[in-house]
This record gives C-alpha cells, structure tokens and sequence, in this order.
C-alpha cells in the first residue's frame, strides 16, 4: 500500500531553520531532517518527478552535493540517466567548465566532456536556489553541449534572493517557497 504524501505544510515543518550559518545573518534552510523523514522525503521526490515528467525531462543532472540526494532517487524513481554537475576537479574524466559570478567574486562547475547528448531534454536537480548563480551555471553546461533545459527543479526556493531571475526563460519548479 502506498503511503499518502504530505502536504506542502508538512513539509515545510520538517526543514529545520539554523540562524547565522554559516556566517552571521543569514538563515539556514536545513534538510537533513526531511532526509532523516521517509515519508517527508518519499513525498519531495514523487512531487519534483512529478514536475520533471510534466516538463518532458528525459535525463537528470544533479548539482554537487544535496541535489546528488535529490537527483538520484528522481533519476531511480522515473528510470532517467543522471549525470553529475561537480566543483572543478572533483570528475574523473575529462570536463568542460562554466564560470558563473558570487556576491564576490566567481566560481565554476564542471561536467564530463560525454556527459550531455544534444537534443536530450535534462531536468538540473538542487536542493535549494538561492541566488542562482550555480544552477544557471549548471543549465549553461547543459546547453553548451546542445543539450535541452527541461526545466530546473528544486526542493526550496529562497524567492527573495531572486535566483529564478538568473535562470531565464528555463522552466522552474520549487516544491517550497520562502
């Protein structure tokens, strides 16, 4: 039998606020709780590949670290390759690399050179958008080998740091807006 999900609420409930981490200010959306939870983190992997299969997502690319926990169990859950969106130097194989801009200063992610297949339509999978910056990265990744952005999809949306503005006119989906 197959266990109800829950609902948004609930699983806001289950994410755990850590004030001033990592550094003073800001408040940190935690979700090892909703991990430690089954039913908090069967219901955000059945609602985000609810999401990617409406949008046509056909492959998953999961951004280091927290959306390779998301990225998987969507890519087992709906039978999809997943391939891996890391921090420079962290892939085996030969990479190709985006530089995207922080606050202060930049930062780059990396992808195997044989990751992405043009004209395949690829979910980008994180746990949280923030500013953006790395899932536009990670999307541009996408893109630079002709690949297709199905959509971008995200457990949380921090909404007031305006990340989706960074993603353009890619589809984005987040389970929980705050």
């Amino acid at each position: 039998m197959t266990t109800p999900l829950l609902s948004a609420d609930q699983l806001k409930a289950v994410i755990r606020d850590v004030p001033d981490f990592p550094r003073p200010g800001i408040l940190f959306k935690d979700i090892t709780p909703l991990l430690a939870h089954p039913r908090a983190f069967q219901t955000a992997v059945e609602l985000l590949g609810e999401r990617v299969q409406a949008h046509g997502g056909q492959a998953i690319v999961a951004i280091e670290s927290r959306g390779f926990l998301f990225g998987a169990a969507l890519a087992a859950r709906l039978g999809l390759p997943l391939q891996l969106v890391r921090k420079p130097g962290k892939l085996p194989y030969e990479t190709v690399s985006m530089s995207y801009e922080l606050e202060y200063g930049s930062d780059r992610v990396e992808i195997h050179v044989d990751a992405i297949q043009p004209g395949v339509a690829y979910a980008v999978v994180d746990d949280l958008i923030a500013t953006g910056g790395t899932a536009a990265a990670a999307a541009g990744l996408v893109e630079m080998q002709r690949g297709v952005v199905a959509c971008c999809a995200f457990v949380i949306e921090l909404a007031f740091l305006r990340g989706r503005e960074r993603l353009g006119q890619r589809p984005v989906e987040a389970l929980l807006s705050y």
